[in-house]
């Protein structure tokens, strides 16, 4: 004897619907040719708009997740290379701020908010105090994050000292108080023409409590992202940088700005300050050799983590 559920599928396709079995107790209910459905293994299935198409599943080591690939997926390796990274990088910093409590992020060269919004995506529901100091890039920042009450904006950089600079900017987000580097001309179109622009500067150790106040036990993370001057901003937070429970840094392979410091050297200094690293992931490629130009540095105060019973 028929089910309820088989005779009331049956009845569909007089209604000008189609139903696609899946699985046993499944069906996909849908107008007339508009959705074909993909199976990738016993529990996973693609709902794909029009004809079926190549796809593929990899499963992600023993983690339970598994990578779904497209046709196309494997034409431009670097890029899905890249894009893999970006956001393992933010997967795995906002896993370290549930294990060490962050609730405060510093986001020093917050361009136009990218950062935070990925932040938020992820998961991360703690204060994010962004530093933007072009114009153009702060409206669009400031703009992003008016609907945010736990997302503050302000329209200077950090630096080493209280001071005013001029930055290079029509670079997009690559704006930076350094020179482009010869590499740097030879590789990126933009660095080619400049124009400059006054900005502000303040001390990371001047800002820090204002940025933390309200907050009980704070246990702020740094962000920087400034193109070639991270151990400038570094460097401005004095004796308060033990403050922090971890750090994410831009570290440089291969130097795009004159007078930023190698990886080895900021890296070193960062682990002079307490720091190990828990993650490193490329953020820009060569093309033509594979080499990595940076990485994005992440590293936590290992003391700083809670104890485990």
């Amino acid at each position: 004897m028929q089910t309820l559920y088989r005779r009331l599928l049956q009845l569909m396709p007089r209604l000008g619907l189609r139903v696609t079995d899946v699985a046993p107790g499944t069906a996909l209910v849908s107008r007339r040719g508009r959705y074909t459905v993909k199976s990738l293994d016993k529990d996973t299935w693609l709902v794909l708009r029009g004809a079926p198409r190549a796809w593929t599943t990899v499963p992600l080591g023993e983690s339970g997740a598994r990578l779904v690939l497209g046709e196309t997926s494997a034409a431009d390796e670097r890029k899905l290379q890249m894009a893999a990274a970006e956001y393992l990088c933010t997967q795995h910093v906002t896993a370290m701020f549930d294990l060490y409590g962050v609730n405060c992020v510093l986001d020093v060269g917050a361009n136009n908010g990218q950062y935070a919004k990925r932040l938020r995506k992820h998961g991360y529901r703690g204060r994010i105090v962004s530093f933007e100091p072009t114009s153009e890039a702060f409206a669009k920042l400031s703009k992003a994050a008016e609907h945010d009450p736990k997302w503050q904006v302000h329209h200077c950089g950090l630096g080493r000292e209280d001071t005013t600079a001029e930055i290079h900017v029509g670079w997009n987000t690559m704006n930076s108080l350094l020179p482009a580097s010869d590499y740097g001309r030879d590789r990126y179109k933009r660095f080619r023409t400049t124009r400059t622009e006054e900005i502000r500067i303040r001390r990371l150790d001047a800002v820090l409590d204002e940025a933390l106040d309200g907050i009980d036990d704070p246990r702020p993370f740094l962000k920087m992202d400034t193109q070639g001057y991270d151990l400038e901003v570094y460097a401005g937070a004095g004796e308060r940088i033990a403050d922090f429970a971890g750090l994410q840094s831009e570290v440089a392979m291969l130097r795009l700005y004159e007078g930023s410091p190698p990886m080895s050297e900021s890296v070193a200094a960062y682990e002079d300050g307490g720091f190990e690293i828990t993650g490193m992931y490329p953020v820009t490629r060569e093309a033509a050799t594979g080499r990595v130009v940076e990485f994005d540095c992440v590293m936590m105060r290992a003391k700083a983590a809670p104890e485990t019973t």
